[in-house]
């Protein structure tokens, strides 16, 4: 199933046999350090700057039903986010993947992203839709 949106994604971690966690990573974008002039110019107009990420969490696929709540309910943490990256993490059996496992994963997904690796990672934006980078 090729995924293009938030729901597409829930609906692929329900379908899969052994219990999932998916992870996101929220970003906001920003200026890098040292701007050039025409990178300034660029950010200003809403393209380009570097993602930073701001915001992790975990859940069950069964704990969210669409894209509207998972940004409400980070509305309440009061922390601003541009684009959120997702994976998911399997569990082994009928045991869905410990809290520690998740928070490792999330660590190393806050380490890629903060290295600029983004490829193994599903990205939305606040509407829930697959952005691609080029």
């Amino acid at each position: 199933m090729a995924i293009s949106r938030f729901a597409d994604l829930l609906e692929e971690a329900n379908q899969q046999p052994e219990p999932q966690r998916l992870l996101f990573v929220f970003t906001r974008a920003e200026l890098p350090d040292n701007p050039t002039a025409e990178q300034r110019q660029r950010f200003e107009q809403g393209e380009g700057g570097v993602l930073t990420p701001a915001l992790c969490v975990d859940k069950s696929p069964e704990e969210l039903s669409d894209m509207e709540a998972l940004v409400a309910e980070s509305r309440n943490t009061g922390i601003e986010w541009d684009i959120v990256f997702v994976a998911a993490l399997s569990g082994s059996g009928l045991q869905p993947p410990s809290g520690e496992e998740a928070e490792r994963h999330l660590q190393r997904m806050v380490e890629s992203l903060k290295m600029g690796n983004i490829g193994s990672f599903l990205a939305l934006d606040r509407q829930g839709e697959v952005v691609s980078f080029q």
